[in-house]
């Protein structure tokens, strides 16, 4: 039997109450507005198993063209909400990294955007400077800066 290969990882969903928030610190970071839709019908309804589903989507792309997000704000039915900061070690998924250039410098245009700061920035050996930040809707990122 032939084994089937995956392809590439196309996105990731994230949903937010304020989508305009979200894009203006996404795009801080560094990601560009690919596009925004709406989207609605039986096909939506069909393929994430709610009813009447209507949602805004803008979906960003990384610099180098390789990863996106998908940003969602669902005008019906409305979004449910699990613990908002929920801490690192809660099961599911906890956070994105992304690779930037001078850290601190990009953490000091997120904090402008709401960022806080969810520990300290640390050095880990002489590979990487470390640090997570929770952004708009709680969304945990860890920003990675290569010393090397």
């Amino acid at each position: 039997m032939r084994k089937t290969k995956l392809l590439q990882m196309h996105n990731i969903g994230i949903v937010v109450d304020d989508l305009k928030a979200a894009i203006a610190f996404f795009a801080e970071l560094g990601l560009e507005l690919e596009g925004e839709t709406t989207v609605e019908g039986q096909w939506v309804d069909r393929i994430i198993a709610l009813n009447g589903v209507r949602s805004d989507i803008a979906m960003m792309r990384t610099p180098d063209g390789h990863s996106r997000l998908e940003l969602s704000k669902f005008q019906r039915p409305t979004a449910t909400c699990v613990e908002l900061n929920a801490p690192v070690n809660t099961l599911g998924i906890r956070r994105i990294m992304f690779a930037v250039e001078d850290l601190k410098e990009v953490l000091t245009r997120l904090q402008a955007h709401g960022a806080e700061l969810v520990g300290e920035i640390v050095q880990y050996e002489d590979i990487y400077l470390l640090c997570y930040v929770r952004g708009p809707e709680g969304i945990l990122i860890a920003l990675a800066e290569p010393l090397q």
